[in-house]
């Protein structure tokens, strides 16, 4: 039997659905942990529980073993060339030159969060789209 572990905290992930489920032709699903959001099959926005150190990739690249709350997302240039995601709350995986991740908290600043998604959104969506949000959204 699979150990159990545990999810994100409703709250975020209603907050998050807000924003993710705003934008066309997004898909919500369970990931094989957490809950992602994708356009085209392309996930633009993840959201992770870490506990007890698990997952071990998240981790190691948030420094925490947990529990601690993660969202990760893509910036639309070098994530290492935005100098305010090399600091908390935010890290840099290192996955992908353009991914950031970002702990949730209490303190979370949701209007922040909901720019960095759209931006995600767009760097990932088919250019019409991403026009579309850029155009509509101001």
């Amino acid at each position: 039997m699979a150990a159990r572990h545990p999810a994100p905290p409703q709250a975020f992930i209603d907050k998050l659905r807000l924003v993710c489920l705003d934008l066309p032709e997004v898909c919500e699903e369970s990931a094989w942990t957490g809950t992602r959001w994708s356009i085209s099959k392309k996930n633009f926005a993840h959201v992770v529980m870490i506990d007890a150190g698990w997952p071990p990739a998240y981790a190691r690249v948030a420094k925490s073993t947990g529990p601690l709350c993660v969202l990760t997302f893509r910036s639309p240039r070098p994530a290492g060339d935005t100098p305010r995601f090399a600091r908390p709350p935010y890290f840099l995986p290192g996955w992908w030159p353009n991914i950031v991740g970002m702990v949730l908290n209490a303190d979370t600043d949701w209007d922040e969060v909901e720019k960095l998604i759209v931006a995600s959104y767009c760097v990932l969506a088919p250019k019409k789209l991403g026009d579309w949000v850029i155009a509509t959204r101001g």
